[in-house]
């Protein structure tokens, strides 16, 4: 397909308040790149930097809290010294031309007691093992049994996800990206593998749905709800998680969102982050259809995908994820038809500044 055959992915578009300078979105991605407390550095923001010329930046998932921490070295925005880390981000990003969202991130059962306070359990909506790993500072460890949260310890959990979004805005965020999917606590609240509680949290889906509402209500109470966007993963099943009936839930989960007016519905199109298997099995379009606000298309998509995508009206915004770790001015690439380079695996999480903030620029690789 024509690089000019759609050409509103390059076109500025709104997003509430803001004018997106393109349609292109930095997917949320986790680089293990803190040193010390979960404070982003002075890299952090050279980093996001050298990506402004997306329309939006989301991202990586920020820890919201410690007890909602779950993976060495990711920052969180729970401190004063956290915030301030940020601020540099969203300064550089600024100045870059650049719009950047916090996303808000509660892991729930995928942590170890390494991360938790007094080394106590991790907390879900049940006490279910998740099969699977989490990345400790001495490398990947199974999942411990998590906690069942008490009926009495939501609101003080729902109110972590109000304190960060107020943390964002005093870090100067343009808005915030509440992470309801990817096998996170509210997607182990949406889903009934991780969901076996007996109370109104649990059981009917609309009360499965319920903790995603308050925590929503919460975020909104404090940031005005067109600076709030969610991401779902309605087949996902990253850390071992599953929905019997994803249709139901999901079509019911999104009518309900609109009850707040956000400004876009980021959705995993997939089972896992890089596979698009059983995307025919769900049909996301019924989601686009439900949601008033915009819609990030997000999942493996390249270039001819997303003209496609936008050319037959399927999505608003498309989300890339590794082809800007390794091209930091892949929206240039794209306009111009310039080949891409390939992101090193072995530098995704490996921490420094190589595979993190050396990746050149057209400009750069020329010479």
């Amino acid at each position: 397909m024509s690089i000019t055959a759609h050409p509103d992915l390059f076109a500025p578009v709104q997003l509430g308040p803001l004018t997106l300078r393109n349609r292109i979105v930095m997917a949320p991605m986790t680089r293990s790149r803190t040193e010390g407390g979960g404070v982003p550095t002075p890299m952090t923001a050279e980093y996001y930097k050298q990506r402004a010329s997306v329309g939006l930046i989301i991202s990586e998932a920020t820890n919201i809290s410690p007890q909602g921490t779950g993976y060495a070295y990711t920052p969180g925005i729970f401190n004063e010294a956290q915030v301030a880390g940020w601020r540099l981000v969203t300064d550089a990003v600024h100045a870059a031309g650049g719009l950047i969202f916090n996303q808000l991130w509660h892991v729930g059962r995928m942590s170890h007691p390494s991360f938790q306070p007094g080394g106590a359990l991790p907390v879900a909506p049940s006490a279910i093992t998740p099969r699977t790993q989490v990345f400790t500072e001495n490398g990947f460890e199974p999942c411990v049994t998590p906690r069942a949260l008490e009926r009495e310890e939501i609101a003080g959990v729902i109110g972590q996800f109000r304190q960060a979004a107020e943390a964002a805005r005093f870090a100067g965020f343009d808005g915030v990206e509440i992470l309801a999917g990817g096998g996170y606590l509210i997607d182990q609240f949406l889903k009934d593998k991780t969901n076996r509680r007996t109370d109104d949290y649990g059981g009917s889906i609309p009360n499965r749905v319920r903790f995603m509402m308050e925590v929503v209500e919460a975020v909104v109470g404090a940031w005005s709800p067109d600076r709030v966007g969610i991401r779902i993963s309605p087949i996902g099943t990253v850390g071992d998680i599953a929905e019997s009936n994803p249709e139901a839930l999901f079509t019911h989960a999104v009518r309900e969102l609109n009850r707040f007016g956000l400004a876009y519905l980021n959705v995993m199109e997939g089972p896992t982050p890089g596979s698009r298997d059983g995307v025919s099995t769900f049909d996301y379009q019924v989601l686009r259809r439900i949601f008033n606000g915009l819609y990030i298309a997000n999942n493996s998509y390249n270039l001819d995908m997303a003209l496609r995508a936008l050319e037959e009206n399927h999505t608003d915004l498309i989300a890339f994820g590794r082809p800007l770790i390794s091209n930091p001015d892949l929206v240039e690439r794209f306009r111009t038809g310039a080949p891409l380079a390939i992101p090193d695996p072995a530098t995704i999480y490996s921490g420094g500044a190589h595979g993190y903030t050396d990746y050149p620029a057209l400009a750069r690789a020329a010479e």
